[in-house]
């Protein structure tokens, strides 16, 4: 089992080590077809590819924050990410067709207080 985070930012990068993350491969861009079943995936990825890596039998853990309008679409520290309540919540994420042929995407999270049977990394 390999624990990815993917994210372009070195703020990110360094917020994760700074939380002692077991982390096996840092990663700018996911390919999901790399992804196994029993692996985690950590990073805010659209939710296709989240759908699909749940699809694929992995756990998907978003880094979530609670930005503000101002601080948004600039690179953010690991100070900034702390001073903006980052963590991981992890999701189950699924894609469900509809007989009409549209799509909708269903998310759920079902451990955002990191105490589930299966510690995040």
């Amino acid at each position: 089992m390999t624990t990815f985070f993917v994210s372009r930012h070195p703020g990110a990068i360094e917020w994760a080590a700074r939380q002692g993350l077991a982390v096996d491969r840092f990663v700018a861009h996911l390919d999901p077809s790399e992804i196994r079943p029993g692996d985690t995936v950590i990073g805010t990825l659209p939710i296709h590819l989240a759908a699909e890596i749940c699809a694929r039998g992995a756990r998907y853990c978003n880094l979530s924050l609670d930005l503000p309008p101002d601080s948004r679409g600039r690179e953010l520290s690991a100070a900034d990410l702390e001073r903006h309540g980052a963590r991981l919540e992890t999701y189950v994420v699924r894609r469900v067709d509809r007989a009409g042929g549209t799509t909708e995407f269903i998310s759920s999270a079902f451990d955002t207080t990191h105490n589930s049977d299966r510690p995040l990394p």
